[in-house]
């Protein structure tokens, strides 16, 4: 703003000094910008003139090249298309044994030809679908899923691509009956290969819109029309849209018809505009097509005028740079006129009635109040500078800067930094779900801007150099300044007690404090900040107030204390989101987060602890056939999930962002009378694992024969029968042996093994015998 004035002032400065000069200053600048001005006008004429018609001639020449080019691109792309399609036409996967054969009982090919055709739907951008159709008694549809066709009117549609004149041919052709005028541009081909007597057809349905656009780079302009046709068919495909009967199509094919030739190029006039047109020829199987390309030759010339404007802006760029040159060389004449009151910045002109010394005074008085204005802004600023220089601090940022660098800028902040030792508090607010309404989600930072306000005004009565900083997440940090050979412990005690007190009466929340030691070194001070930030992730997890002085307190925490993960309750919980069983689902949630908070759990316990059950979910949802990536639209689930420290909110967002997204899927994915029957297996599994029990008896027992419960077992679980019952035994097993004194025989006759089975096998899973892992559990 300042700056503004200052330009504003001077050229107030020069237009009044200015309006000051006499006649010889006038005639100078006009008969110097005559000469230097008008040679260019008539060089710019001159190019003008002598460069527009030839650059228009060859524009019109490189437009033609190019359509030509661009038509013999989409050629080849066809070409491509038709030889792709033949290819898989010959393939063993769409022989004669198709005819008559069984998709249902035999769904394992089903998949093999659902993954092929999708393979071919990727296989060019230019396929919308490519499909197989199957006739004969039983007519059967891949779009690219297995689907059975009962309908008899969607039957003969396909039916009458068999019965098409060629082996392989192109076609419009409208795949829904209910709307026949709606068409696709459709590449058909006979299978098997080769046979005189087809029984179905692959089928490439195209794009209309990216088949329009294939055949816009022949048009790249926003005007004029671009279509093919059959030359003996209805086949008719336009870049707009236009209808084929259309008054300008039409008097496009009326032309071209007239002239005869297979190609070429020519200009029509259409209602007030020139077009020119080009056309040609495209060779596709048992038939040619025709390309017409046309655009107004003032979009294809649209250069030539641009270069047109340049030389014009040209000119008078350099016209207007003949007149500055002009003033700058009549103002070098006359400068020893003008110079004493131009270097005094004077208002005066010639006449005198303002005196020069007057305005200099007015100029130094003005540049005095707006000096003291910019001081009295960066006071104010200063704070905000320093919040500034304290974040990067704490974070690292300026770790290149040597201690002295950084003692002169905290010296340059008016921070006393001289023989001090530097303490980090770090505070941490919790308790925000359990305010019945006083706070809702999104308040963190109007909560977290209360606290600081609270901070800084106590630390203010407690401490002589302190400043806070607001992290905006429920949490804020604290960096005192204190004497060297001053004790300080009492008053950080009383410090956190009474902010302790104004954050419970007033923020209704619980709060945790985190205390460093001191350090002697600026330089050292990012570390500690880290070291105290770690140290909050070792509180207990229970919604009380804590104090964590690092001076006193050891993280490492009691070995004997630490609670155990709930494998059980793990385990159950992802049966129950396997099985589509909601309600249980959430049930098993809940009380792992209990089982895995209690006993005086740290908040880094538990955040570990429902970070593995993250990565044991999305592994279960992998083994369902589910990508996570797809599933979660590529969100990082384990970083979101470690910004959150309260229960109610982990509970909360564990049900919305992992288990209804899955649960919604399998549900869509699976049928329900088959998620019951193998639910009733598990459950049949649970209550009998100490039996020896098979396949078949499983199957007896839910009603179904062996092969369906095995396949349908496997799709539904991620996992084979005998796996999951060898997985329940171990499980059970390694639960006997961590909470039971029973004998390893004992242990295998419960889990339904025999004693020297029992001892193999769970070496092998586990990579050790039951009495080395009864050891290694106890010793834990």
């Amino acid at each position: 703003m300042r700056l503004s004035t200052v330009k504003a002032r001077f050229g107030n400065r020069q237009g009044r000094t200015d309006g000051g000069k006499g006649r010889f200053f006038r005639k100078s600048l006009i008969m110097i910008f005559i000469v230097s001005g008008i040679p260019g006008l008539i060089m710019g004429a001159l190019v003008y003139w002598i460069a527009g018609g030839r650059v228009e001639s060859e524009l019109l020449q490189l437009h033609y090249g190019q359509i030509e080019q661009r038509s013999q691109n989409i050629d080849d792309q066809l070409s491509n298309l038709e030889l792709l399609l033949s290819h898989w036409a010959f393939d063993n996967k769409f022989d004669y044994s198709l005819n008559g054969f069984d998709f249902v009982r035999n769904f394992e090919r089903t998949q093999d030809i659902t993954r092929t055709l999708i393979a071919m739907q990727g296989s060019n951008a230019l396929v919308k679908k490519a499909e197989l159709y199957v006739g004969g008694s039983s007519t059967v549809l891949f779009n690219p899923e297995y689907t059975v066709l009962d309908n008899k009117t969607t039957s003969g549609m396909y039916d009458k691509l068999i019965h098409g004149k060629n082996v392989t041919y192109w076609t419009q052709w409208s795949f829904d009956a209910a709307h026949p005028n709606t068409k696709d541009l459709t590449l058909i081909h006979h299978i098997p290969g080769g046979s005189l007597h087809p029984f179905g057809v692959l089928v490439f349905r195209f794009d209309n819109d990216k088949i329009a656009n294939m055949l816009k780079t022949m048009t790249p302009y926003d005007e004029g029309e671009t279509f093919v046709l059959q030359n003996a068919g209805e086949l008719y495909v336009s870049s707009a849209g236009s209808a084929s009967n259309s008054p300008f199509v039409t008097a496009l094919r009326e032309k071209i018809a007239s002239l005869g030739a297979p190609k070429g190029s020519f200009f029509l006039d259409y209602q007030g505009k020139t077009y020119t047109v080009s056309y040609g020829s495209l060779s596709r199987i048992a038939d040619d097509w025709t390309y017409v390309s046309a655009s107004p030759i003032t979009s294809i010339i649209s250069p030539v005028v641009f270069i047109s404007k340049v030389i014009i802006t040209v000119s008078l760029i350099a016209l207007l740079l003949a007149a500055l040159l002009s003033w700058l060389a009549s103002r070098s004449i006359y400068l020893p006129v003008k110079r004493l009151v131009t270097l005094l910045g004077g208002h005066a002109n010639w006449a005198g009635r303002v005196d020069e010394f007057t305005v200099i005074e007015k100029q130094w008085r003005d540049l005095h109040t707006e000096s003291l204005e910019l001081n009295t802004k960066l006071k104010e600023q200063l704070p905000h500078v320093k919040d500034s220089f304290l974040h990067q601090l704490l974070q690292g940022y300026l770790n290149e800067y040597s201690e002295e660098d950084l003692l002169s800028r905290m010296e340059r902040f008016k921070w006393d930094v001289r023989h001090r030792h530097y303490t980090v508090l770090y505070v941490q607010l919790v308790g925000m779900t359990n305010l019945d309404g006083t706070f809702r989600h999104g308040d963190e930072g109007l909560v977290t801007f209360a606290a600081v306000n609270m901070i800084k005004e106590l630390a203010a009565q407690h401490f002589e150099q302190c400043d806070t900083l607001n992290f905006h997440d429920l949490t804020a940090g604290l960096l005192l300044i204190t004497p060297e050979n001053q004790s300080v412990v009492d008053d950080f005690e009383i410090f956190s007690e009474e902010l302790t007190q104004y954050i419970n009466r007033i923020l209704k929340m619980h709060v945790t404090i985190a205390i460093s030691r001191p350090v002697t070194h600026i330089s050292d001070v990012p570390l500690a900040f880290d070291r105290t930030k770690q140290a909050v992730s070792y509180r207990n997890f229970e919604n009380v107030n804590q104090i964590i002085d690092m001076e006193k307190d050891h993280l490492n925490g009691d070995d004997a204390s630490e609670p155990q993960y709930p494998f059980a309750l793990e385990r159950e919980l992802i049966q129950a989101l396997r099985t589509g069983r909601e309600e249980e689902a959430h049930d098993m949630l809940a009380s792992f987060l209990d089982a895995l908070s209690g006993k005086g759990a740290k908040e880094i316990d538990v955040q570990q602890g429902m970070l593995h059950l993250l990565g044991n979910v999305q592994h279960a949802i992998m083994v369902s056939g589910i990508n996570p990536n797809r599933l979660f639209k590529g969100a990082n689930l384990y970083e979101q999930l470690s910004q959150i420290r309260e229960p109610r909110r982990i509970l909360e967002w564990f049900k919305i962002k992992v288990l209804a997204p899955f649960q919604q899927e399998l549900s869509g994915r699976s049928d329900a009378q088959v998620k019951r029957m193998i639910e009733q297996a598990m459950i049949y599994l649970q209550q009998n694992y100490r039996k020896d029990i098979s396949l078949d008896n499983c199957a007896d027992h839910t009603g179904t024969n062996p092969f369906f419960l095995s396949k349908t077992f496997k799709q539904v679980t991620g996992k084979n029968f005998i796996d999951y019952l060898t997985e329940l035994r171990m499980d059970k097993a390694k639960e006997l042996l961590r909470e039971s004194e029973i004998k390893i025989c004992d242990v295998a006759d419960q889990v339904g093994y025999q004693h020297s089975y029992f001892n193999r096998i769970f070496k092998k899973l586990e990579g050790m015998t039951p009495t080395r892992y009864r050891e290694l559990s106890r010793s834990t």
